[in-house]
């Protein structure tokens, strides 16, 4: 039988479309060697957020301090959450924070302070209800304000080592967020640089950002780092980069991975709706069962920056209390060195 042109065309073009479907939805993209025993010294740390435990169900002190003792994790990135400090206008309780920080810093603990309006975990821009109604211009104003009682309340606190001024700032496609500001961001930084000279840091997407500006506004640049994700449109999607991809991003704009770190790599599952708290296990797995935390930790290392802090631990916390404790003990594996 012959095959026409027009028929060849047809075939190649279902040939490449399988060959794309295959590329970003099933092939794992796993570092072709595990050997998590080879990170850096002091290279793993966690983000930990009090409400996100809240949010799941579980005991944020309970959890916090087993992270402490049990993890023995010495690396904490912690949100200080506006909507969670300033409850009434000027009106400031840091009581919570306080805990968490003398706790860390009796078992030598390094602190990022994570301080802004917009902060890690859904829905992202964390404001109290009382500037529920205002504008946003007006918002903007009140979180600079913000900043001097939290930074002046804090900034005594050898055992903080940079703070982190909002999270993700200028990336507009993830959020319940306005678009992001470079020029708010900057009033922020300039302001925090007045009131404390500890290095600041400031996180962009590692996929969907250039890097550039955020990169000149900080002291340090921090990249999440995320292996598969998921959007109503493809479902679940997996980057198909490799590690060193990262190194090469900031190579073409002259960054110095020794002043990069990993702010977030991904170590739990994508929510597609709800919370992880309801996340049935099947669907779990689908972004994340315990050989892609393996691969993800692996990818991390082989991509080689200055630090790397997972992302995920209240939920690693929140299996080992249903009876699965694979994931508190692998990363309990890394810590505990």
């Amino acid at each position: 039988m012959k095959i026409n042109k027009k028929n060849m065309w047809i075939i190649l073009i279902i040939i490449l479309a399988v060959g794309i479907f295959y590329y970003l939805k099933i092939a794992k993209h796993y570092p072709r060697e595990i050997n998590l025993a080879g990170a850096k010294e002091d290279y793993w740390g966690v983000t930990f957020s009090r409400k996100f435990c809240d949010e799941i169900g579980i005991d944020w002190k309970e959890t916090y301090l087993a992270i402490l003792d049990d993890l023995k994790v010495k690396n904490i990135r912690i949100p200080i959450y506006w909507d969670e400090v300033e409850i009434k206008d000027d009106e400031f309780d840091f009581t919570d924070y306080d805990f968490m920080f003398d706790e860390g810093a009796k078992r030598g603990v390094k602190f990022t302070a994570n301080i802004g309006w917009r902060l890690p975990r859904w829905p992202e821009c964390h404001s109290p209800k009382w500037i529920a109604d205002l504008e946003v211009p007006l918002i903007k104003e009140k979180t600079v304000e913000m900043l001097t009682p939290v930074v002046d309340h804090f900034k005594n606190r050898e055992e903080i080592i940079y703070w982190q001024i909002e999270n993700e700032p200028l990336l507009d496609s993830f959020g319940i967020c306005p678009d992001g500001d470079e020029e708010f961001l900057r009033k922020e930084v300039e302001l925090v640089r007045l009131l404390d000279k500890r290095p600041i840091l400031v996180t962009a997407s590692g996929e969907l950002s250039s890097w550039r500006k955020e990169w000149d506004i900080g002291d340090i640049f921090g990249t999440t780092m995320y292996r598969v994700v998921w959007n109503p449109i493809t479902g679940y999607f997996r980057y198909p980069l490799p590690a060193i991809f990262y190194k090469f991003k900031a190579s073409f704009l002259k960054l110095k991975p020794e002043n990069m770190i990993i702010s977030e790599l991904q170590a739990e599952p994508w929510v597609p709706k709800g919370t992880l708290a309801d996340l049935p296990v099947d669907e779990s797995n689908k972004s994340f069962d315990l050989k892609q935390f393996e691969a993800n930790l692996q990818y991390a290392i082989n991509a080689d920056l200055n630090q790397c802090y997972l992302w995920g631990t209240e939920w690693w916390y929140l299996r080992k209390l249903n009876g699965n404790s694979e994931y508190w003990d692998l990363a309990k594996s890394l810590f505990n060195k």
